[in-house]
């Protein structure tokens, strides 16, 4: 199959086993902290819903259930009670005409019901409105709507999905749907063994590809296709999933989230127990996104944002689905990783080159071999050969006994984790004889070892019985799968090691620095300068020192206090964009232009009708790197920050980092390094290298502004961040707030 992982590809059940010798993970925990709020009132912790019942119930009823030839119901009731035969469920048909659907005895209606007994209901209804409240006074825990014609389809549609979440809301039944379909009762294999992947799709098309990964050995435990998500959402399923024992991965199609808080609180989750998360996200262009709203009728939200937040949960994000199976299924099935080195082997020079260039740029790690190990390696390669990685055999030594001593000794080398070999098509017997030699040394190490097959047939032996019949040898169909995935587990690993929850370390309560900015707020106005600089202030950010004068006067003798050289500014809450109206002076140096800058500046604003509060006259600093901070409201996930180059740059570059609050000192420090210019941080062209400490201090600052006032600034934005050299501090030199 094109584009899969087979790790522990086998159809012979009795041999499959976990790559590297993974390990399910202890049973379910529940969060003993469920319920507790941040300072802004939202929630701390994942509310994780029980479904047990609903994957594995022991009772469902089917509304609307038929056996009339031709119908579509009649389908879907012949899927339902298979699937209810194999999970030990019995089925209770409704419908009103119909004394007994396929032999089963059929109840009239809801009403007939056993009160209390039913766990799941299927609504095979064009309206499922009118039947929720029937379901809810016979007590039925879940139920799932396939109808559509919701929110997908437009204002009128999301009109009717509001009033079937309001109903569901009063009733206490948990609903999947509406617009949703029967994949989370398809067949899934159980004579498989070893760690699952659990299916998350807003499309159910969109995952067949992954379970169909089954058919080559690779176990499912779960398939919750979530459709419109009036009630259970893509959160839900992500947060039980993650304290399911049997499930090493959970593999999501999203097209657009229902909460952002909920999907980040459900990640976190998962990355407290180290579960790996591999999602497809529509919505990178604004095709994507629109075309993800009119099948879900969802917010996709600002890519950039979701990118962020995801990396900062340690969400895997890959663009295809081909990629989805690849990266899932390895993440699922790989233990830890020994080392980080990989080590790329090869038949052709040519083909190793190529796969470590790629590699590279993949942001692999190659490690040189000693010099002891190339010598050993040259035992049974030739001299003019490369050894030093990647290894180029020749072609000639695999053919007999060498070949499996040059695979032995690559992965007896400590700094190598991983060993991936390209064949790029069968070249019998030599290919074969690899092949063979591949997955003997994979059943004796616990490293990882990865076969690249690249034969666009893939029904040669050497594949379909050699490398699928592995449990221990990673297959991939082509190099770039094999690399993200690689690359994808090595980072999955070293996140899981280090990760501390941010929730855990989020305010509770309001800071005194809070006390005094609230009293700044201007609800609905934007804040001046002069007003903007003392919120700042309130939350410990460094301001250039300055005074705001009302006469030309006291600005001279303002700038005799702060010192010169000064800059003068127009300061007032109407004032957005003072360079482009001429309200700045800088580089004043004697009291005559500072008499002369302030009859200007007031004379402009006059003219431009722009009502001052003041003159700012500021300390002028000009030795530093220029930045921008701000925090901003995302649709999905609320208040967000911010930082990239500043001054021009911003709009020219647009080089910038966005997180989600609440995080770490190692997400701001994270920050700083995803930035393209992060080398004028350094220091370039004999500069000294600018106060990372206190840059990373002033995003933590903006992150509380952020978590205690997000419902009160609509923006903030910093622009200059003046990030002094090292040692120095940073300086916020110019500040826009606009209030909610």
């Amino acid at each position: 199959m094109l584009g899969s992982t087979h790790g522990t590809l086998t159809t012979d059940s009795r041999r499959a086993r976990v790559i590297a010798c993974g390990e399910q993970r202890p049973g379910p925990v529940v969060h003993d902290r469920v319920g507790d709020l941040d300072v802004s009132g939202r929630p701390l912790y994942a509310d994780v819903p029980d479904l047990s019942r609903f994957f594995r119930p022991e009772s469902v009823a089917v509304i609307g259930a038929s056996d009339a030839e031709g119908r579509p119901n009649t389908g879907i009731t012949r899927q339902l009670l298979a699937w209810a035969e194999r999970v030990g469920a019995r089925v209770h048909p409704v419908h009103p005409t119909r004394p007994s659907v396929f032999g089963v005895p059929c109840a009239a209606s809801v009403a007939e019901l056993p009160a209390g007994q039913i766990d799941l209901a299927v609504l095979l209804v064009a309206d499922p409105l009118p039947v929720i409240g029937e379901l809810a006074d016979a007590k039925v825990r879940f139920a799932v709507a396939f109808a559509s014609g919701f929110a997908e389809t437009g204002e009128a549609g999301a009109e009717a999905q509001r009033r079937l979440a309001d109903a569901v809301r009063r009733s206490g039944i948990r609903l999947l749907g509406p617009n949703t379909n029967l994949n989370a009762f398809e067949h899934f294999r159980e004579d498989l063994t070893g760690p699952a992947i659990a299916l998350i799709t807003q499309s159910g098309h969109q995952g067949r590809p992954v379970f169909a990964l089954q058919e080559l050995g690779i176990r499912l435990s779960h398939w919750a296709p979530t459709g419109n998500e009036a009630d259970l959402e893509t959160a839900d399923f992500l947060s039980w999933f993650a304290e399911r024992p049997e499930v090493g991965a959970i593999a999501c199609y999203v097209e657009g989230l229902k909460d952002g808080r909920a999907f980040l609180l459900a990640a976190d989750r998962a990355a407290r127990r180290g579960v790996p998360v591999v999602a497809v996200k529509v919505g990178r262009t604004e095709t994507g996104a629109r075309t993800a709203a009119s099948h879900t009728g969802k917010l996709t939200g600002a890519d950039d944002v979701v990118d962020a937040a995801m990396r900062q949960f340690g969400v895997v994000r890959v663009d295809g689905l081909d990629e989805l199976q690849d990266t899932a299924a390895l993440l699922a099935r790989a233990r830890a990783p020994l080392a980080d080195g990989v080590a790329v082997y090869s038949i052709s020079g040519g083909t190793g080159a190529h796969a470590a260039d790629l590699a590279t740029a993949a942001g692999l790690r190659l490690p040189r071999l000693s010099e002891g190990r190339q010598a050993e390696l040259h035992q049974w390669i030739p001299e003019y050969l490369s050894v030093a990685n990647p290894v180029d055999s020749g072609g000639h030594p695999v053919g007999d006994p060498r070949g499996r001593k040059i695979i032995d000794a690559i992965l007896a080398d400590p700094s190598i984790g991983v060993l991936i070999c390209p064949i790029t098509g069968p070249f019998p017997p030599l290919s074969d004889k690899l092949v063979a030699d591949l997955v003997e040394a994979a059943e004796q190490t616990d490293k990882l070892v990865c076969v690249v097959w690249g034969s666009p047939v893939g029904t040669e032996a050497a594949y379909r019985e050699v490398l699928l019949g592995s449990s221990r040898v990673a297959t991939f169909r082509t190099v770039g799968n094999c690399l993200k995935a690689v690359r994808a587990w090595l980072d999955h690993h070293a996140f899981a090691s280090g990760y501390r929850s941010p929730f855990d370390e989020a305010p509770r309560t309001p800071s005194p620095s809070f006390r005094k900015a609230e009293a700044l707020m201007r609800p609905g106005r934007q804040l001046s300068e002069h007003g903007a600089k003392q919120l700042l202030r309130a939350y410990g950010i460094r301001v250039p020192r300055e005074q705001l004068v009302t006469s030309a006067a006291a600005a001279v003798r303002a700038a005799a206090q702060v010192g010169y050289p000064v800059v003068m500014k127009a300061s007032g809450a109407q004032i957005a964009h003072k360079t482009e109206l001429g309200l700045v002076k800088i580089g004043l140096t004697s009291a005559s232009q500072v008499r002369d800058a302030y009859r200007e500046l007031t004379d402009i604003a006059r003219y431009e009708g722009v009502s001052l509060d003041g003159i700012l006259v500021c300390q002028m600093v000009e030795q530093g790197v220029e930045m921008v901070l701000g925090m901003t409201h995302d649709d999905l996930f609320g208040p967000t920050v911010t930082v990239g180059l500043g001054g021009v740059l911003v709009e020219v570059l647009h080089d910038s980092a966005v997180r989600v609050p609440p995080f770490g000192e190692d997400q701001a420090r994270a920050m700083l390094t995803e930035l393209r210019g992060r080398a004028l941080l350094d220091g370039v062209r004999g500069r000294p290298p600018a106060d990372r400490d206190a840059l990373v201090e002033v995003i933590l600052r903006v992150q509380r502004m952020a978590l205690e006032l997000g419902e009160h600034i609509a923006e903030l934005d910093v622009n200059p961040l003046m990030v002094l050299p090292r040692g120095q501090g940073a300086v916020a030199l110019d500040a826009l707030v606009v209030c909610r």
